[in-house]
C-alpha cells in the first residue's frame, strides 16, 4: 500500500500571499480616521482646546492650523511639527479621543458662552417625579421644587423652559444658596446666586502624579534608611 505524503513546497511555489506581511506593525496607520467632532461653545477652536487640557500644550497652538488638523494629525505628524516630548503627544491624542466621545471637563456642557465665560445661576425649578422630600417645605427649597445651577445667557434672569431644566455638570448647590464647583468664580453682589466659569489654562488638565520617597518600588527602602538615620541621630 502506497504511503501518502504531503507535497514538498518549493520557494517558487510559495506566493507572496502566503508570506506574513513584514509591515504588520504599521497596520494602525491604515485604520480609517474617525469623524471630526464639532466644536462646542466652551471650546470653539484648537487654541481653546490646547489651553483647556493644560500641561503647557497651549504653547504649540500656532503649530496646529485648524480644528480639522487638530483631530486628523497623526502622532508622527505632531512630532514633525515639534510637539515634544512624546508624553505630551500621547496626552493630546488621549484628550482628543475623549473629546470625540463627548467626554468634557467642567463647562463643557454649557451652551451659552461668550468670550470664554459661561454664566451660571442658581434657580428653583419644578421637580419631576416628586418624592416625599421634595413635597415638603424645608429651609432650602419650596415644596415641589429643586434648586439647580444652570447656564444662562448674559443678562437673562431664568431659563426659557422651566419644565426641562438641566443643571451644569460638576457644579452643585451648597447649603441654601451657594454655588460650588471647580473653577467657579462668584459674581459680586449676588450672594452666591450667580457665578462664572472662565476658560483658563489647565481647566481640564489631568494632573500627573508625583513620586513620594523614591516611588512605589523604592519607598520602603528609602523610608527604612531615613528611620535608621533618625534613630542614629537620636542615639547620639
Amino acid at each position: 500500500m502506497a504511503t501518502l505524503r504531503r507535497p514538498l513546497l518549493t520557494l517558487s511555489s510559495i506566493t507572496t500571499s502566503t508570506l506574513p506581511n513584514p509591515s504588520i506593525r504599521t497596520l494602525h496607520h491604515q485604520i480609517p480616521i474617525r469623524s471630526i467632532p464639532k466644536p462646542i461653545p466652551f471650546i470653539p477652536d484648537a487654541p481653546s482646546f490646547l489651553t483647556a487640557i493644560g500641561r503647557g500644550l497651549s504653547v504649540h497652538a500656532s503649530k496646529i492650523p485648524s480644528w480639522t488638523a487638530l483631530f486628523t494629525l497623526s502622532s508622527s505628524q505632531l512630532r514633525e511639527l515639534g510637539i515634544e516630548p512624546a508624553r505630551s503627544r500621547k496626552y493630546l491624542l488621549r484628550w482628543r479621543e475623549k473629546f470625540r466621545n463627548g467626554e468634557y471637563g467642567i463647562g463643557g456642557d454649557c451652551q451659552y458662552v461668550q468670550d470664554g465665560i459661561a454664566e451660571l445661576a442658581l434657580v428653583e425649578a419644578p421637580s419631576t417625579g416628586l418624592s416625599r422630600r421634595t413635597t415638603v417645605t424645608t429651609a432650602t427649597h419650596d415644596p415641589g421644587t429643586r434648586k439647580v445651577v444652570v447656564n444662562l445667557p448674559a443678562g437673562v434672569e431664568g431659563p426659557s423652559d422651566w419644565d426641562n431644566v438641566v443643571g451644569v455638570k460638576g457644579v452643585v448647590v451648597k447649603g441654601a444658596k451657594t454655588i460650588k464647583g471647580p473653577y467657579v468664580e462668584y459674581v459680586k453682589g449676588t450672594e452666591g446666586l450667580r457665578a462664572r466659569i472662565r476658560l483658563q489654562e489647565g481647566i481640564w488638565e489631568d494632573r500627573r502624579g508625583h513620586k513620594v520617597d523614591g516611588g512605589e518600588r523604592r519607598r520602603a527602602e528609602v523610608r527604612a534608611k531615613r528611620r535608621a538615620a533618625e534613630n542614629k541621630e537620636k542615639a547620639r
